[in-house]
């Protein structure tokens, strides 16, 4: 289990990087939002392989605090 915890936490850091990297207003509506994480769940799916929660409900909840609504 370790490791696969470990794989969810590089994934995050890399999603929270990528999505801190975007302009503002890429930032600013959930459309914008849901797109990103689908695409960051698609991506980065080998990291919640073994993962109960849905990968892109996951992402959202890393995203939606950083969100500028």
């Amino acid at each position: 289990m370790p490791d696969v915890r470990e794989k969810q936490r590089e994934a995050r850091r890399k999603i929270i990087r990528q999505w801190a990297k975007l302009p503002k207003e890429r930032r600013q509506s959930m459309e914008a939002i849901s797109e990103f994480a689908r695409t960051a769940a698609q991506q980065n799916e080998n990291a919640f392989a073994h993962s109960h929660r849905d990968p892109y409900e996951k992402i959202m909840s890393w995203l939606l605090p950083r969100a500028h609504l």
